[in-house]
């Protein structure tokens, strides 16, 4: 695993401190799982503006219906113990 120094202003590492703590999370997990969905969103959008041709809602659902509705898997479910 890589390690990163970053700095940040004092009010924004005091509202990390705040929201990691009411999240139940280190500054740490908190920081990482922002950065995971920053990435996430990124390559989704990139990816949507990379098709040739746009997506219809209708395709788009169309798609999404193909997709099993089952329960997710017990590691992919998240739970906060308080």
């Amino acid at each position: 695993m890589a390690s990163l120094t970053l700095r940040l202003p004092h009010s924004t590492h005091d509202q990390l401190k705040v929201l990691a703590k009411q999240e139940g999370v280190s500054i740490n997990q908190l920081v990482l799982t922002a950065v995971a969905e920053k990435i996430s969103a990124l390559r989704t959008s990139r990816l949507f503006a990379s098709l040739k041709e746009p997506v219809s809602r209708e395709e788009f659902e169309a798609a999404l219906a193909q997709v099993p509705d089952t329960d997710p898997d017990p590691w992919d479910l998240w739970t906060k113990s308080r």
